[in-house]
């Protein structure tokens, strides 16, 4: 049974940083795209950021662009989201993902596979 488990979440002052892991079992991310989305509350769960399957293309969204980074470590099969000068708006639950079907994912219908999310607070 595939499980993706995110680590890395926590309370952060703005401006602050944070960086999110995300582990797979029984599946390998290199044959997947991957990526994060989020939901605050009271919102609508929203795409965060891809990386292709060959770990050459990422896309991020207009918010969190020139803020965020997406990466993959094939050897320990490890998906990161580097966070830096984060905002109060960025404060949600933020949800790794992963599919087999497309090259990248922007869509809720492209996942496959989703964690089971980790909390990021950001206090203004």
């Amino acid at each position: 049974q595939v499980q993706l488990v995110e680590s890395g979440g926590g309370l952060v002052q703005a401006g602050g940083s944070l960086r999110l892991s995300c582990r797979a079992s029984e599946l390998t991310f290199s044959n997947c795209a991957t990526g994060w989305f989020r939901q605050a509350p009271g919102k609508e769960r929203e795409f965060v950021a891809t990386l292709s399957r060959s770990a050459g293309t990422t896309d991020y969204a207009d918010s969190v662009k020139g803020r965020f980074t997406i990466s993959r470590d094939n050897g320990k099969n490890t998906v990161y989201l580097q966070m830096n000068t984060l905002k109060a708006e960025d404060t949600a639950v933020y949800y790794c993902v992963a599919g087999r079907r497309w090259s990248m994912i922007n869509t809720l219908g492209q996942v496959d596979y989703w964690g089971q999310g980790t909390q990021v607070t950001v206090s203004s």
